[in-house]
């Protein structure tokens, strides 16, 4: 078994959404929840088949964001998975609607970050053990940083 870090390029402005699916009509179901969640989003969505014609199946109402998961999909290489690509909305709108997809099996990560996807290859395939999302903490909050904090998610409209 090999294993492979993969970096995924996230593009400007974007959130992303990696997860694990099981099912053909994953890419619908997914479509429909982030239509009828945040009409106002932009969004792409991909789904790799793991049997059968083994293809990966595409929704969205950017073409652009689209194809970049797509493309996402095809570096990493791995069957059942899906990935979501967000903008003008974040993954807090729609990650409770997602996860409670019937096909949705477990989320990897949801977030604006650089991310690397952790890899593994065998005979068989190739499957997602993990993903590094950001970078590793540099401190402890201050009170000064708990303030900020604060103020911004006021700013943002997430608290009163």
């Amino acid at each position: 078994m090999d294993l492979k870090s993969l970096r995924i390029a996230v593009p400007e402005g974007c959130n992303i959404i990696l997860g694990q699916t099981h099912f053909i009509k994953t890419a619908e179901d997914l479509y429909e929840v982030i239509a009828t969640t945040v009409p106002q989003a932009k969004f792409g969505v991909a789904f790799t088949e793991a049997s059968g014609p083994c293809l990966i199946r595409t929704e969205g109402n950017d073409e652009a964001l689209r194809e970049n998961c797509s493309r996402i999909l095809q570096d990493i290489g791995a069957g059942h998975v899906f990935c979501v690509l967000l903008r003008d909305a974040y993954p807090i709108n729609v990650l409770n609607p997602i996860k409670n997809c019937p096909e949705v099996c477990g989320i990897y990560c949801a977030t604006a970050n650089p991310v690397e996807v952790i890899i593994a290859r065998s005979d068989q395939g190739s499957g997602i053990m993990g993903v590094i999302d950001g970078f590793p903490p540099k401190g402890v909050e201050t009170g000064d940083d708990r303030r900020s904090r604060k103020e911004l998610l006021r700013k943002i409209g997430y608290k009163l």
